[in-house]
């Protein structure tokens, strides 16, 4: 079984069967205090599945775009699960989650058209990805971004969003990720370490950086 945690907007964990069946749910909107509760979310999620640590085979982190602090604590929880396990942690990208819940099935309406997935990035920005079609692991495929857009933009004619379905979306499910990354293991994925895969989708830097001024020291 997977276990898949998203904090990238609110708190989210699942326990989902390889075979993409969702065995255990538990969220909480909240975007705020991930780190107060997505440990007693993780107890509940595999509580509701009848599932214990040891029937979890790989763990599935959602990597964003999401707000800094927020979005380390999940993939944080999720690979010290792993680690404590010894076992894989598959990163999914929370838009491509979101994207494969608006078709509702692997090949269903994400073939049919363009969608661009639409979470708020905070300070008045938009995180942006856009799908059409589906990959042979029956995923959403990324055709543009991800990207960050004000909020005021007109995503009708945008070049990114331009002829897109518009998804905006509050939350994203971890039931999902999960799905995602039972499609992303049927169809051959193993860890191979690439950064790209295992650093979370910031997409802007921290408001926190490190001081360049010395500071003076009185003897």
């Amino acid at each position: 079984m997977i276990l898949a945690i998203d904090t990238s907007i609110g708190s989210a964990v699942a326990v989902v069967g390889l075979d993409g069946a969702v065995r255990g749910v538990a969220e909480s909107a909240g975007t705020l205090g991930h780190a107060e509760i997505v440990g007693t979310l993780l107890e509940r999620a595999l509580a509701e599945a009848g599932a214990a640590p040891s029937d979890i085979t790989h763990v599935a982190a959602g990597m964003g775009p999401g707000a800094f602090t927020g979005l380390r604590i999940g993939i944080a929880a999720a690979r010290a699960f792993a680690l404590g396990r010894g076992i894989d942690v598959v990163p999914v990208p929370s838009h491509e989650a979101a994207a494969l819940s608006h078709a509702g099935e692997p090949a269903g309406r994400a073939a049919e058209g363009r969608i661009a997935i639409v979470t708020d990035a905070r300070r008045r920005e938009n995180a942006i990805t856009v799908f059409e079609g589906v990959t042979d692991a029956g995923l959403p495929r990324v055709v543009g971004g991800p990207e960050l857009r004000p909020q005021t933009a007109d995503l009708a004619t945008d070049p990114l969003t331009a002829g897109s379905e518009i998804v905006r979306t509050a939350t994203i499910a971890a039931a999902a990720v999960g799905r995602v990354a039972a499609l992303m293991l049927s169809g051959g994925w193993r860890p191979t370490g690439a950064l790209a895969e295992t650093e979370p989708l910031y997409l802007r830097s921290p408001d926190v950086t490190v001081g360049h001024v010395p500071k003076k020291v009185r003897a």
